[in-house]
């Protein structure tokens, strides 16, 4: 069969029904043998890093590798930053690279370039892959195609990058059953050893005891519930105990809102709420997250200062890597959580239920203490109110990520998809297509002014293909949360930010590709109903809110070496202290 028709049924045969992508000379074989396919769809991008994000929106919202290719040269390039969004975020992702002739790449020669749009794309990609090749030789191709898409599932989930040389994919008579097989070499059998071994019973036995002793125990939900497919069997654990739970930025979707102990999210910007909570716990179960700064705050030794952890992650270089964990534990989270289950669990923690609900009651996230009323907050928390059940949210990078994080309430079957590690703006808008062509559902995109100019070209896909996507913009017309920056290390210099910064009229634009459109202030009154008529529907729409600075400002705040309960802005020490009472 010819080689890329290989290639198509492969892909075919996992499941994947959609690849993105954007077309060159060297990579047209492949998008018209997709195209070609009965049960596969090409899903043709405005820019390569569209086609990435959407392959990985696809991927966050479906569970499935998400598939994108591109030319050689600038298509391989432009790639580089959706595939790092998916290696420090852990999503299962192959991109595949039409490359230039097989025999006009020779590093031994020592040549800058041979072959036209020339760049290494699987050595300038390697250190953000778990798997990154060059396709020399056609035998390879079936070996390193099984690899590719193995690693991509295989553990810690995350990228792989195969090129395949223009001349090799317009090969007629390649037969794939006479070609090694990866699933059959020593390489395949030594990654299978390398699994997690299986949690000793003695381990979990130690955390039955542990709960059972807890007088404050805690859970924090990280991106890993997700991606083990853990969701049923931690609600198990919370319908069971009733332990309450706080979760990271990419945590968030793994817990609805009605759970009654669900306390938000937390860290550097979480809610109050849920930082006094964590501050405040004798156990923690931390599930599938790494920990990272943004979490814990830079000031480690106040994190979960009174509280045994036990930290449970399929990737041991994350066990205590920056803070010291009491019971680290090597596995899946999945079979973690299924082993706990067998056993009696039983809690009485009802002073700790109504210490915990106490703090949510005293600072919710539309408003702060000795603040005005955050309109942000408002406006995210309006969005979520009128969503539906089925709705995903994409979520740009900026002082609204945060916001969401903290105002969205998920509902039973929605997800968030946030772009976590890497922070790339730009993000929202393509991944919403990879999310609603994976899953046929709705996407929200909420992003800010400046993100939404670095893939606005993706708002042709939504007009051409009618996709059901509503787009909130909100528009403070500068990078405000870098302004906060400035203003503190900086003398206010606002360069860049608002300094020879500006947005265009999105209304417009909007109107100029064929969408639906709406502009409102972020002060007038008809704001809620004009959400709610917008969310009504599932016509394409860009909504257009106008929005000061000041209303976006992200509040609380963890500030650089305070405790990690100690927020900005901050309570009076008497108050403060009256939280951190461990007698319950």
């Amino acid at each position: 069969m010819k080689v890329s028709d290989y290639v198509t049924q492969f892909l075919a045969s996992h499941a994947i029904d959609k690849v993105f992508g954007y077309v060159g000379g060297n990579n047209a074989h492949l998008l018209d043998s997709i195209d070609k396919h009965p049960d596969m769809e090409v899903i043709n991008a405005r820019h390569e890093q569209g086609a990435g994000f959407a392959a990985e929106g696809y991927a966050r919202a479906t569970g499935k590798t998400g598939v994108a290719t591109v030319t050689s040269g600038p298509g391989g390039t432009n790639l580089v930053t959706p595939i790092a969004s998916c290696f420090l975020d852990s999503v299962p992702s192959l991109f595949i690279v039409g490359d230039i002739n097989s025999f006009e790449r020779d590093p031994s020669k020592g040549m800058r370039q041979i072959g036209f749009q020339d760049v290494d794309i699987a050595n300038i990609v390697k250190p953000i892959t778990k798997h990154a090749i060059f396709i020399q030789d056609l035998h390879q191709l079936r070996y390193e195609l099984e690899k590719a898409y193995y690693l991509s599932q295989e553990g810690r989930k995350g990228p792989t990058l195969i090129a395949i040389p223009v001349n090799l994919q317009y090969e007629q008579e390649y037969d794939p059953s006479q070609e090694r097989s990866f699933f059959e070499s020593d390489e395949y059998r030594s990654l299978q050893e390398k699994h997690p071994p299986a949690i000793e019973e003695a381990t979990i036995q130690k955390v039955v005891q542990l709960i059972h002793n807890a007088k404050r125990p805690l859970i924090l939900i990280g991106n890993g519930v997700r991606l083990s497919h853990s969701i049923e069997q931690l609600n198990q654990l919370l319908q069971t105990t009733q332990i309450p739970t706080v979760h990271s930025l990419i945590g968030k979707d793994a817990i609805t809102a009605d759970y009654p102990y669900n306390l938000g999210f937390i860290g550097s910007w979480g809610n109050r709420y849920g930082n006094l909570t964590l501050a405040n716990a004798d156990l923690i179960l931390a599930l599938g997250t790494r920990l990272d700064t943004l979490q814990t705050g830079r000031n480690i030794k106040s994190f979960a200062r009174d509280a045994t952890i036990v930290q449970v992650d399929i990737d041991p270089s994350e066990l205590g890597k920056r803070i010291s964990i009491d019971l680290p534990i090597f596995g899946d989270v999945q079979k973690f959580l299924k082993q706990l289950n067998c056993y009696e669990l039983h809690t009485s923690i009802d002073a700790w239920h109504t210490k915990v609900l106490s703090y949510k009651e005293q600072y919710p996230h539309t408003s702060e203490i000795n603040q005005k009323e955050k309109r942000g907050n408002q406006i995210l928390s309006i969005i979520s109110k009128h969503s539906k059940e089925s709705d995903i949210f994409t979520i740009d990078v900026g002082e609204h990520q945060m916001l969401s994080a903290q105002s969205l309430q998920m509902k039973e079957g929605q997800r968030v998809l946030f772009t976590g590690g890497l922070g790339s703006m730009g993000f929202a808008l393509p991944a919403a297509i990879g999310a609603t062509l994976g899953t046929k559902q709705r996407a929200i995109v909420i992003a800010g002014d400046g993100g939404f100019q670095m893939n606005i070209q993706e708002l042709e896909v939504i007009h051409h293909r009618q996709l059901p996507i509503k787009i909130f913009i909100l528009n403070n017309a500068c990078l405000y949360m870098v302004t906060q920056m400035q203003d503190i290390f900086l003398e206010g210099k606002h360069v860049a930010t608002k300094e020879d910064y500006s947005a265009p009229n999105f209304h417009k634009i909007a109107e100029a590709y064929g969408l639906k459109t709406s502009k409102i202030s972020a002060d007038d009154t008809a704001i809620e109903s004009t959400i709610q008529s917008a969310l009504e529907s599932n016509t394409s729409e860009l909504i257009e809110i106008m929005i000061t600075g000041e209303m976006m400002c992200v509040t609380p705040r963890l500030d650089y070496s305070r405790p990690f309960e100690d927020m900005s802005p901050y309570l009076d020490k008497e108050i403060l202290q009256s939280h951190m009472n461990h007698k319950v």
